[in-house]
């Protein structure tokens, strides 16, 4: 009943952003944030957290195919259409754009869950871009640059682009099953090999949380399209798209139903109120000056326009393009780390040129 009714997949969405918005506010789960750290402070656990959160999204994603629960072909991720251009351009804007504001999509849902009036002109902003990039004039853009340029793996004899596809079709011998073990185990290997991680609980429930709602995306939406009678997206974690949907819904009768995407929005909206209620850390907050404003609408322009380039965010390809082993997603989020290396140097340093310019590190272990 609930599914016929449509109200299945926005409530499956909304169960998943809570528990993501409550996970990331309160153990401080922030891709800018770990990098910064990383860079700066020689701090690694945050960076690790991240890694743990796609080895959980790998190894449970992997583990209900094999349990035949959910079909990766159905997602969009795979398609053997590889438009790296978007990966890497979208990466480096989403990056830039990112480093502008101080945090991503995902974060600026956190913050505003918080009480931030700044993460609120982000979201909105970042979501009329994602669909002026998606379906406005900026498409005609993103189709000369992107699609036009898209590599078709099919002519190299890989019907997807998923890592093991690919070498598969390269040495001739289906190894998928091994790849996904080799790689499952060397970031396994790295993510724990720092006791500082190890020992530190919070990044550590974090990491895990993330990925299980990840993998949680995958097959409640696989679940609910073998049971409903109109067609559903085969969709996890994603926040560059998401939030113009919910706008859209907000602001128009588009004679659809709210998806997946808008419930997951709404809930790391309401899963980090929740959060900061209970820290007593809601605050309400806007931007100090023209100038901050200035800089959070060129970066949620940035993210929202690379975002849909790249096909993902640091949580659509970090995360759930990663948990299916796409070749798309190591490009992207390398992308969106030097986007935002040349971000943070031009704030923090003055110019880009710093961020070539050797960065004196603590020890990480």
């Amino acid at each position: 009943m609930l599914i016929e009714s449509g109200l299945a997949l926005p409530l499956a969405g909304l169960v998943a952003g809570v528990a993501m918005g409550y996970v990331a506010r309160r153990h401080h789960f922030c891709t800018l944030s770990a990098l910064e750290r990383r860079w700066y402070a020689g701090d690694d656990n945050g960076v690790r957290a991240w890694g743990l959160a796609i080895l959980v999204a790998i190894f449970l994603t992997q583990a209900l195919v094999l349990a035949g629960l959910f079909d990766p072909s159905q997602s969009f991720y795979l398609t053997p259409s590889f438009g790296w251009t978007g990966a890497v351009l979208g990466g480096l804007a989403f990056g830039f754009g990112m480093a502008l504001v101080g945090t991503c999509g995902f974060g600026a849902l956190v913050r505003l869950g918080g009480g931030s009036l700044g993460g609120l002109v982000v979201v909105i902003v970042l979501g009329l871009a994602a669909l002026a990039t998606q379906r406005g004039i900026i498409a005609l853009g993103r189709v000369a640059i992107v699609d036009s340029q898209a590599v078709d793996l099919t002519r190299m004899g890989s019907p997807d682009q998923s890592l093991g596809s690919l070498i598969s079709a390269v040495t001739g011998r289906e190894v998928s099953a091994i790849v996904t073990l080799v790689v499952v185990a060397s970031l396994a290997a790295w993510v724990f090999r720092s006791a500082a991680f190890r020992n530190d609980r919070g990044k550590v429930t974090a990491g895990i949380a993330i990925g299980a709602a990840v993998a949680f995306g995958w097959v409640a939406t696989s679940f609910i399209a073998a049971r409903s009678f109109a067609p559903v997206q085969i969709e996890s974690a994603s926040f560059v798209v998401p939030p113009g949907d919910v706008i859209l819904q907000l602001i128009a009768v588009t004679g659809a139903l709210p998806d997946y995407g808008a419930g997951l929005v709404l809930g790391v909206v309401l899963g980090a109120a929740a959060a900061a209620v209970r820290r007593h850390d809601v605050r309400w907050e806007a931007c100090d000056d023209a100038r901050e404003l200035s800089r959070h609408l060129a970066g949620a322009v940035l993210m929202g326009v690379g975002g849909v380039f790249a096909l993902g965010c640091t949580i659509g390809q970090g995360i759930s393009a990663a948990s299916l082993l796409t070749i798309s997603a190591p490009i992207a989020l390398v992308s969106i780390a030097v986007g935002a290396r040349l971000g943070l140097a031009f704030i923090l340093e003055g110019s880009i040129r710093h961020a070539f310019l050797r960065i004196e590190r603590g020890p990480a272990e």
